[in-house]
């Protein structure tokens, strides 16, 4: 039943050949990877005036320089992470960059960071387009949570389809976003250039107002630089894009770069001249296109394309995570499953993980964008100022033709996002206090998982003078509930592999079990029952305790021991809810105990 359903949801398995057709050119790398960076002018600009109405609203113009610093910032970073492209064409962004020019742990705090700052995208991406939702329809605020759910399961089937598939869905609202954006700006500074639209800025720039500290506008920019998240992503996956990769993936972010650019100098300008501040239930983006438009179909377009750019926005965390994910993997820091492709060919673990942690963190905030900004901020200027100082190394150690123009960018670059890093945790401790337990808690992961494959390596490998036990026979121990076709066919099997068979009952009530012995004793005389009455009835710790003294007479004889356990097999999955599953609980006691074989004897019903 569920594989149909699979089917339906994710599409064909696809061969392992076509792997080669599961890459993307610009325009689509564009939609999959730069979803997150453009979605972010949706709320860049609100967070700047979140800070800054706290003083009056008076200090709406601060809000112009402040776009102007978050501008040289993006410069910055996007000629640094153009070279991080050319540089590491393998992919992996700030965890390799930093991992291989300062060191592991750097790499591993770079590399946490990231991972949770793309769980932080996915629930940042998704809790930004249900407040869209909710500005065009008030009525839905009380069902924010649930909505944001359900919208991370449906990007999260998307991604399973495979990466060229969800290109080719999220193309199509990219660019409508991409499209109502430039209308929109460039239509409400055209009305106001011809003086069709009268300015209502809150005031002059340049005026003096009381309260403005230094500390505040820090504050405010570091919280604007928000919209900077994303920037990343196309050099932590440059292995998707079609050949040349670094060539591709260079060009498609000096695109995004640009395109973000245009949209936050544009919307910050639209929101200081039309006098836009916060309000609780329609966002500063609303209250721009309604200024702009009025509450026609383009105001609900606009609405629309933006909702659905931040929900898929969440697509840049589920293309970039399970890439570094493989990557922390393949050199032993993450489980091995994040190594597996599932039936499209993408890596189907790292995308659940994403999509189960984001949920999580949805829950946990209530969907309230304002309460993870601030987490998702460090989480991606902790990787930001690791990979500028790691290119900095890079550069002076090697100092290729040219390198003082990089090394100037990357300077820049690190120098701006340590500022905005102690700007945050200076002036949003209260909120952001958690990284300093998650990160030491992800770096210890990480080591426990490199140790435990370090460990497991030289007990798996097989060595020449290898002393293993010659055994002179097998004991076969068979866990018998009553006698029945499925224990019938079970013991024949025991006789064929065992030198000796033992068959063992564990009875709840001893009158019940002085007659199973009975009938045992009249259908099986050749074998030797044990019945094991069980004082507070449980199955597996009388059993348990037999196993334990039948695996010692068996050394003694120099045995093997084989515990057989009888299972009948339903027609139907479903079907298994309406059984018991003891067996399944007595194979895993048992898996943990030592030189113990344990072998299953399926029986499969008809009907």
């Amino acid at each position: 039943m569920a594989s149909p359903l699979k089917r339906m949801l994710i599409g064909r398995p696809l061969k392992s050949s076509e792997a080669g057709e599961q890459k993307l050119g610009k325009l689509k790398a564009l939609a999959v990877l730069s979803s997150d960076a453009l979605s972010s002018v949706a709320y860049g600009t609100e967070q700047i005036l979140l800070v800054l109405i706290t003083v009056g609203a008076a200090a709406m113009w601060y809000s112009l320089p402040i776009a102007i610093c978050v501008l040289v910032l993006l410069f910055a970073l996007s000629l640094s992470y153009r070279q991080i492209i050319y540089a590491y064409p393998q992919g992996g962004g700030a965890y390799v960059v930093s991992r291989e020019n300062i060191g592991k742990n750097a790499g591993l705090l770079a590399g946490g960071s990231l991972l949770v700052d793309y769980m932080l995208t996915v629930a940042v991406s998704v809790s930004s387009g249900t407040d869209a939702i909710v500005a065009a329809i008030p009525s839905l605020y009380q069902f924010t949570v649930p909505l944001a759910i359900i919208l991370v399961i449906v990007v999260t089937v998307i991604n399973l389809r495979g990466v060229t598939e969800s290109a080719t869905i999220l193309a199509i609202p990219v660019y409508l976003f991409v499209f109502s954006m430039i209308v929109m700006i460039v239509t409400g500074l055209i009305k106001l250039a011809l003086g069709q639209d009268v300015t209502h800025e809150t005031a002059s720039v340049g005026t003096h107002v009381s309260g403005v500290t230094l500390i505040l506008l820090l504050r405010a920019f570091a919280s604007g630089s928000a919209s900077l998240t994303g920037i990343e992503a196309i050099s932590n996956a440059v292995p998707l894009f079609k050949d040349p990769k670094a060539k591709n993936a260079s060009r498609t972010l000096i695109l995004m770069a640009s395109i973000l650019g245009f949209f936050f100098v544009g919307i910050t300008l639209l929101a200081y001249f039309y006098g836009v501040v916060p309000e609780l239930k329609s966002t500063v983006l609303s209250q721009i296109a309604e200024n702009i438009f009025g509450r026609n179909f383009f105001y609900y377009f606009i609405q629309a394309t933006t909702a659905l750019i931040l929900v898929l926005a969440a697509n840049t965390g589920f293309s970039a995570f399970p890439l570094l994910a493989f990557n922390l993997s393949k050199d032993k820091f993450m489980p091995r499953m994040y190594l597996d492709r599932g039936d499209r060919l993408g890596y189907s673990n790292g995308i659940i993980t994403l999509a189960l942690g984001s949920i999580l963190l949805i829950i946990l905030f209530q969907g309230k964008t304002e309460s993870l900004i601030p987490l998702y901020s460090v989480g991606v200027f902790i990787p930001f100022t690791l990979s500028q100082t790691g290119m900095i190394i890079k550069w002076l150690k090697e100092k290729p033709q040219g390198y003082k123009s990089k090394l100037s960018a990357n300077l820049l670059g690190a120098f701006i996002s340590f500022t905005v890093l102690i700007v945050l945790f200076i002036t949003r401790m209260s909120e952001v206090w958690p990284v300093f337990i998650l990160m030491p808690a992800m770096l210890y992961v990480f080591h426990r998982t490199r140790t435990h494959y370090a460990k497991l390596a030289p007990q798996l490998r097989i060595d020449e003078q290898m002393d293993l036990p010659a055994f002179e026979g097998n004991a076969v121990v068979i866990c018998v509930s009553d006698t029945t076709k499925v224990v019938e066919g079970a013991l024949r099997y025991a006789k064929s592999i065992g030198d000796t068979v033992i068959a063992v009952h564990v009875s709840l009530d001893r009158q019940e079990g002085k007659e199973f012995v009975e009938r045992w004793n009249r259908i099986h005389p050749e074998v030797r029952i044990a019945d094991l009455y069980s004082t507070y009835r449980s199955i597996t710790e009388p059993l348990m305790k037999f196993i334990d003294t039948a695996q010692q007479k068996a050394n003694q004889d120099n045995y093997s021991l084989t515990v057989l356990i009888p299972q009948f097999i339903p027609k139907k999955g479903w079907q298994n809810v309406l059984h018991n599953q003891t067996s399944l609980l007595i194979r895993t006691k048992l898996l943990f105990k030592k030189d113990v074989v344990v072998s299953t004897y399926p029986y499969h019903l008809k009907e």
